[in-house]
């Protein structure tokens, strides 16, 4: 396994509940496919740059372990996920 840290914004205009749902099922994809090791909750911050016509973004960075095949999955599900603005995935030095 490797170790991987994942940033990932979120839509400011959503409410707490769908937040944390968004949160939920990003990490029952990481939980099923490795092991979560961090999460913190980063706040509410202003965007260098308009994203979808957001001016901030809630942030929550997420360091985990799991195998690199299950990256492709975890970017497809921040893709598909209209609520997440942008994400990165990098893998950290073991």
């Amino acid at each position: 396994m490797n170790k991987y840290e994942t940033v990932i914004l979120i839509n400011i205009n959503i409410s707490k509940d769908e937040r944390i749902k968004v949160l939920e099922k990003i990490k029952n994809y990481i939980t099923e496919n490795g092991e979560i090791t961090k999460v913190e909750d980063l706040g509410k911050k202003q965007l260098a740059y308009e994203i979808k016509k957001q001016k901030e973004a809630y942030y929550y960075l997420i360091q985990f372990n799991t195998y690199a095949d299950n990256i492709y999955e975890l970017q497809r599900i921040y893709r598909i996920t209209d609520e997440i603005l942008k994400f990165i995935v990098v893998k950290l030095e073991n």
